[in-house]
């Protein structure tokens, strides 16, 4: 029974935090850092893809510099996501 109460009062505690985060930003706010996310994830893309088609123009050496640096600006578009997403929570998270 004891677990019971206690399970009970943690899941009233977590219900009030969850009131308490939903009233932090509009949706205008949500929808800008999720377009600010995704811009940063598809420029590194972009970017890395045009690098790699540069150096193979020059270098010529077709497929490979194209696919080697789509990947490497997909792994940076990725680690940028992981960055901006951790600074938002900390930021919301006080």
């Amino acid at each position: 029974m004891k677990k019971i109460k206690e399970i009970a009062t943690r899941l009233e505690i977590a219900k009030k935090n969850i009131k308490h985060t939903h009233n932090r930003g509009s949706n205008a706010a949500s929808l800008g850092k999720a377009l600010k996310i995704s811009t940063e994830l598809v420029a590194a893309v972009v970017v890395g893809s045009i690098i790699g088609f540069l150096l193979d123009g020059w270098f010529d050496t077709k497929p490979l510099l194209t696919i080697s640096f789509f990947v490497m600006g997909a792994a940076a578009g990725i680690l940028n996501v992981f960055r901006s997403a951790k600074k938002m929570h900390t930021k919301y998270k006080n």
